[in-house]
């Protein structure tokens, strides 16, 4: 597969669940305290209640309880992910509380609810007489960089007792499932002042096989909003494992290349605030012969230039475009570091000359100067090249 890099014809797409950070939380239900325990760990008497630890991505929950309590208990997939708590609300307040979440989740309007507890996956927040649940990634990131040095317990259990603004993701009734969000309620706010070309400080949160989801900084210091670089924005380089180039608490300099205000998802690059010296002339990229200090290049004398997997075919389909005259390989070298396995095909920044222009093609280590012969100004060579690699499998 070719990919044209230079006239941007293709972009890099991946499935909207990678943005989805509490997936895992949603699928396995968990029973929480009750509406009189103030905390995990401070309230005497509910030291035996049952504090569920969430199992990413497994089907069960295991139960820590106190050493007191009966260790035979343990809750499984088909528990509740909620229990109504206030033992002064009747049938008719639950109800009216749950319509009252689901109009909240409709509606996207945020709310003040006071944090009771917490356990192994996120804060237990009350909602009138019912209690939801924080998962730990749908806090606001400020939390854990002001203090990176704390767990997210310790961090969790300074929460309780105090007022968070949160947003109702999820109010399923039926299965008592009661889901909150306070990293979305701070998207309104701060999302308008981030903008495609932005540049922002950030500190790297996590990283996937995906790619790394970086926490932004803003003016007044503090971490408030999450966005995602993708294993193909994070170097020039050809990066096989994110983990190899970022790791959790990094600082990195990105920027917004992309910001879908209506999924509250903001897209960005590391490698784009660089540019890739491939777009200046292939002399630069090339690595310099040891003995004489130039780049090692070999022409194509008598065409003994063999060309790269899948170019000769691309090569003959733009000598079918119209205003293409001519289409040679001029010469090859190999670059010193690897960007991408897959053909790419990159338009040069260097000036055209008598009517050539100067086409790069790479796979591996290896690049192949091509001269286009052509009446076509660069937009035009960009259209036939597009028109090609549609037609080319």
């Amino acid at each position: 597969m070719a990919v044209f890099g230079g006239a941007n014809l293709g972009s890099v797409s991946f499935s909207s669940h990678l943005f989805d950070q509490q997936s895992c939380f949603l699928s396995c239900p968990l029973r929480l305290l009750p509406s009189s325990s103030s905390s995990s760990s401070s309230s005497s008497s509910h030291r035996n209640s049952l504090l569920c630890v969430v199992k990413s991505f497994s089907g069960s929950v295991t139960a820590d309880t106190d050493t007191n309590s009966d260790q035979s208990s343990v809750l499984s997939a088909s528990d509740s992910l909620l229990r109504d708590t206030s033992a002064d609300a009747g049938p008719a307040r639950i109800s009216s509380d749950w319509k009252t979440a689901k109009a909240y989740c409709k509606s996207g309007d945020t709310f003040e609810g006071e944090v009771e507890g917490f356990n192994g996956g996120g804060l237990l927040v009350r909602f009138h007489s019912l209690v939801g649940f924080l998962p730990y990634p749908q806090l606001s990131p400020s939390r854990s960089c002001k203090e990176p040095q704390k767990s997210i317990h310790e961090i969790a259990k300074t929460l309780v007792g105090s007022t968070l603004s949160v947003k109702v993701v999820q109010a399923d009734e039926e299965n008592r499932k009661l889901i909150l969000s306070e990293k979305l309620a701070l998207w309104p706010k701060y999302s308008q002042n981030v903008n495609v070309g932005d540049v922002f400080t950030g500190r790297v949160g996590s990283v996937e096989d995906y790619g790394a989801f970086i926490h932004l900084r803003f003016d007044d210091g503090l971490y408030h909003l999450t966005g995602l670089v993708h294993v193909s924005e994070v170097s020039w380089d050809y990066v096989q494992d994110v983990r190899d180039v970022l790791r959790d608490g990094d600082e990195v300099r990105v920027i917004v290349t992309n910001v879908d205000k209506e999924k509250s998802r903001i897209t960005l690059s590391i490698k784009q605030l660089e540019d890739d010296p491939l777009l200046e002339t292939l002399d630069k990229v090339i690595l310099k012969d040891s003995s004489t200090g130039s780049p090692s290049l070999s022409s194509n004398n008598g065409d003994t230039i063999e060309p790269l997997p899948g170019l000769e075919t691309i090569l003959e389909e733009l000598l079918q475009e119209e205003g293409i005259e001519a289409v040679r390989i001029n010469r090859q070298g190999f670059e010193k570091r690897v960007v991408s396995q897959d053909l790419q095909l990159w338009l040069s920044n260097t000036p055209p000359s008598e009517g050539k222009f100067v086409l790069l093609a790479r796979a591996g280590r290896q690049v192949q100067e091509i001269h286009l012969t052509t009446s076509l100004d660069q937009q035009g060579i960009k259209k036939a090249l597009q028109r090609v690699l549609e037609r080319v499998p």
